[in-house]
């Protein structure tokens, strides 16, 4: 158990400085997911290989179907993200993308037959609150970014693959995390091939960050998490969930020198601690 909330603190914290690693690539954002979802993919097919476990997948299409809309949605959620990262800064994109459990959360009592709760509902509302504390001065000028567009569009995508990879409740663990992610793969692949083709140009200096981004933030951090959720309760996957959103927006004042104003701070807390609220009500009645 104690191995298991180490992997799944060190995934959280590898995802929460994906925008960090990216910022030193000097790449279009859809160059860096292509490279990344491709050396991600390599990886966790070497490990899946020596593991020596066998593919099940093809035991049910119908889950398999749902695999590959969610790894598509994947895809298409990190080109979002990443461009919103070189738009808007990290801090801003990953609070615009972590609206997507939120999503999630109210369209649960539709698709999954949860109920719809007063805490689900006040976080709901919180999150919204929020973005408009964080966005407010852009709203209520009439001018909304297109960095800010491509970080909802990012949380959008984010829940429809969440949503779908529930559904293919069959499919676990290494064996769902490598297909995913080669479907995301393929996805990207066809639509750099559509703007530019297969040939990608890394800059000088880029390379380093690429592999990191790839090897370590993807395979590893893929690896880790999927290896691990399995064996943890619900609620200590809901509360140690928010590493990553609360990881990467202090990376990105340390690290990267990007200041919120206080009312984006307290816009920050208000999706934050709104998501939580009604993501770890959901899990205490799990458990």
């Amino acid at each position: 158990m104690k191995n298991a909330y180490t992997k799944y603190v060190l995934a959280l914290l590898l995802f929460g400085s994906n925008g960090i690693v990216a910022s030193y690539i000097i790449m279009n954002s859809y160059e860096i997911v292509y490279l990344r979802t491709l050396i991600g993919s390599v990886f966790l097919i070497i490990v899946f290989v020596l593991s020596k476990q066998k593919l099940q997948f093809w035991k049910n299409k119908a889950h398999f179907f749902y695999l590959v809309v969610s790894g598509i949605a994947m895809g298409t959620s990190w080109i979002f993200l990443f461009e919103a990262y070189a738009q808007i800064g990290v801090s801003i994109a990953v609070l615009a993308y972590y609206c997507g459990p939120v999503i999630v959360m109210m369209l649960s009592p539709f698709i999954f037959k949860e109920k719809m709760t007063s805490a689900k509902f006040i976080g709901f509302l919180a999150v919204i609150i929020g973005m408009l504390c964080v966005n407010g001065q852009a709203f209520t000028e009439g001018r909304i970014s297109l960095g800010l567009i491509f970080g909802i569009l990012s949380a959008i995508t984010y829940a429809v693959m969440v949503i779908f990879n529930k559904m293919a409740s069959s499919i676990k663990g290494l064996e769902n995390a490598m297909c995913q992610l080669v479907i995301s793969f393929i996805t990207v692949a066809i639509f750099v091939s559509l703007k530019q083709g297969f040939i990608v140009h890394i800059k000088e200096g880029s390379l380093l960050p690429i592999l990191l981004l790839g090897v370590v933030n993807t395979g590893m951090g893929c690896y880790f998490y999927f290896s691990s959720i399995g064996r943890l309760p619900v609620q200590s996957v809901s509360i140690l969930g928010y590493l990553e959103p609360l990881s990467a927006l202090i990376f990105s004042v340390v690290i990267l020198k990007e200041m919120l104003s206080p009312l984006q701070m307290l816009g920050a807390l208000l999706i934050l601690g709104g998501a939580a609220y009604g993501e770890l009500f959901r899990a205490k009645r799990m458990v």
